[in-house]
Parts: C-alpha cells; structure tokens; sequence
C-alpha cells in the first residue's frame, strides 16, 4: 500500500539494497521494509547448486564419445557476481534480467571447453577410462579459470559418471574386447596346457633323476659289494698262498728227507754190499765144504736132514737105491708146526 513493501530473506541469500542510486545496507537473511518506487534489491543466493551436464566430444583418433556427469558450485562473492552480472528484483520472487538463469549456462560452458581441451589429447580408449584423471585435471582448471574467478564462484564438486561412445563404435569394441578376451581365454589354456605339460616334464624329470639316484646307490653298493668281495678274494689268495708256501716248505722238506733217507739208505746198501763183497772175498779163498759146515753149525735138526735130503737129490745120478727107514720118515712127518694164537675179539 503507497509503494511499501516487505521483504525476508533466508540465510543462504545476500541482499543489498539501494536507495536513491546509494547503497543502504547489505547482508545475508535480512528483512525490512522498503519504499519500491525508490529501492532496488539485489538478491544472490550463496546455497550451492547442482548443475547435471551431457556432452558430445571428439577424441584424439575422432572418435565422438558422451560425457554425462554433474557439476556443484556456489557463489562465494556475492559482491563480485553483483558487480558483473544483475540479479536486481523486479518483483518479490522475480529477477528483473535473465541473468541468474544464465549463471549455470556460463559455467557449464568454461566447463565443457576444458573437457574438450582434454578430450583432443586422448585416444578412444584411454579417453573411455580416463574418467578419474579428467575429474582431478578439469576440476582444477575450472577452479582457476579468470571467468569464474571473475564471477566469484566455487567449485564445490566436480564428478564425471559415465564416458560412452557411440553404439556402433561400442559394438565394435565390444567384439574386439571379446575377441581379446576369447584370445586371452586361449591363451589361458594354452598356458595352462603347457604348464601341465611342464608339471608333467617336471615329475618324469624328477621320477628319471630318482631313478638316476638309485641307480647310482645301486651301482656304489655294488662296488662296494666288488671291494669287499676284492678284499675276500685277496685275503684268499693271501691264505691260499700262504698255505702254498707252508706247502712248498713242507715238500721242501720232505724232498730233503726223502734225500737224506735215500742217501741213508744208499749209504747203508752200499755198506751192506761192501759188507756182502768183503763176506764174498774172504769166502771166495776158503773150501766150499768148510762154508758148508758152518752154515750147517747153527741149523736144527730137521733143517739138517733137509739139506741132507736136497744133496741127495744133487748126487741122484750117483745114487743107486736109497732107504729110508720108517722111523726117520714118521718122525719128519709126525713134527707139527706149533699151534696158532688164538684170534682177539
């Protein structure tokens, strides 16, 4: 009524007020009256915004891809922002320009030429990954661009949620990543072949080397078994000469016996013969008849008649007729020889 109005603002609002052209007061959360056909108000609201963003760009090998994410920003100088943009109300609620409504469109725009500045450098498939890396090297630029600086703003948030490229140019990466990835898959067989192949080498390897150990330990056993049976066989040899040798003394020995016992026995028929022919050369100047009766000294008497007989039996040409009287004759026949010894049990 009369022009006078009121106006309450909230906490995340800045307000300044003029009066006449002159600047009144200023603050944040202010409420007053106020004379409109003489005051203008300058309402910038300092709450951070949200700003979602879609962009198509072209990486280094021009390929297109679509960046979608979300920008967060506040004003931090309202001061400053009034100074270059208006944000003068024209109605309790309503903006006398379109200025405010173009703040996040300005913003959004310094933001997609430093992502188009970084996209350029990037091929399609680092450009698909790099999502992390944009976020820290965009949001640092667009926190020291001169626009933003120059408008007093603050990035409070910078995320990127997804980078696509184009349905066709995704289908074929998709076949060339399967095709990878069936690659990789035979390869992973292929390895896990060989090295059951290798695993296989590895036991008939290590089965061989036992063998080869055993075979070893066989053969050291067996020369072993050689030595041993060496020093046996040398220790026989030993004993078996030693034994020759014993038997070679004794032969030796019983050679000189047999030698000493011929030479005895030489010596004793030599003096037996020297004994017979010195007997036959005293024998030989004395009469026959004289020999014969001192053979004939020592005999018995049937010995005697014996011979008596036998030199009958020499002279029988001479002898006519001989008697013998039965007497003589039972007499030799009746002599018996003396009774034998009886037998030992």
């Amino acid at each position: 009524m009369f022009g006078v109005r009121f106006l309450k603002t909230q906490p995340t609002q800045y307000v300044i007020r003029y009066r006449d052209g002159k600047r009144v007061s200023a603050g944040t959360g202010l409420s007053f009256f106020y004379f409109a056909p003489s005051t203008s108000l300058v309402v910038v609201s300092t709450a951070s915004s949200d700003a979602p963003f879609i962009f198509e760009e072209t990486t280094a090998d021009w390929q297109t891809v679509t960046i979608q994410g979300q920008l967060t920003w506040r004003v931090g100088q309202p001061e400053r922002i009034a100074e270059v943009m208006d944000f003068t109300l024209s109605a309790p609620g309503h903006y006398a320009s379109e200025d405010p409504q173009k703040l996040p469109q300005r913003l959004l725009d310094r933001l997609q030429a430093a992502i188009k500045t970084e996209m350029q450098a990037l091929p399609l498939r680092q450009a698909l990954s790099a999502g992390d890396s944009l976020v820290a090297r965009v949001g640092g630029l667009l926190g020291h661009d001169p626009i933003v600086t120059a408008l007093g703003l603050e990035i409070l948030g910078f995320s990127i949620l997804a980078i696509k490229p184009k349905p066709e140019t995704a289908r074929a990466l998709e076949a060339e990543v399967r095709e990878e990835l069936l690659k990789r898959a035979d390869e992973a067989i292929y390895a896990r072949r060989n090295a059951a192949v290798e695993q296989e080498r590895g036991i008939k390897e290590n089965e061989l080397r036992t063998e080869i150990a055993v075979e070893a330990k066989k053969r050291e056993i067996r020369e072993v078994q050689m030595e041993a049976e060496r020093a046996v066989q040398a220790k026989r040899q030993e004993i078996a000469e030693a034994e020759m040798t014993g038997k070679i003394s004794l032969e030796k020995k019983n050679a000189t016996l047999v030698e000493l016992a011929t030479a005895n026995v030489r010596q004793e028929a030599e003096a037996k013969a020297h004994g017979v022919e010195a007997l036959m050369r005293a024998a030989a100047s004395v009469d026959p008849r004289v020999l014969e009766a001192l053979a004939m000294a020592g005999m018995r008497p049937d010995q005697m008649i014996a011979a008596a007989f036998r030199e009958l039996a020499g002279n029988a040409d001479k002898i006519g007729q001989l008697n013998i009287s039965p007497e003589l004759l039972g007499e030799l026949l009746g002599r018996r020889a003396p009774p034998a010894a009886p037998a030992k049990k």
